[in-house]
């Protein structure tokens, strides 16, 4: 379950080291919701999609690797 207050958090991580200008930046509670949700389908269509690559390679388990191979047109469709 994805956290509300860690996707917030998560947007000034790459803004910390920048001017004072740049850590101004707000995001409205509305677009930390969406990045939320956003996020959360993603990971879950990754996950449906890992599934899917392993059933059809015969194997019982999800490795790293099918994800690997799915995560290019993962990118692409989102």
């Amino acid at each position: 379950c994805l956290n509300i207050s860690t996707i917030s958090k998560q947007f000034y991580l790459p803004l910390s080291g920048l001017t004072d200008l740049c850590l101004s930046v707000t995001v409205s509670g509305d677009a930390t919701l969406l990045m939320t949700e956003l996020l959360k389908i993603f990971v879950q269509e990754a996950a449906v999609r890992s599934l899917k690559q392993a059933e059809s390679e015969d194997c019982d388990r999800v490795d790293v690797e099918h994800f690997e191979k799915i995560l290019p047109q993962l990118l692409l469709d989102f």
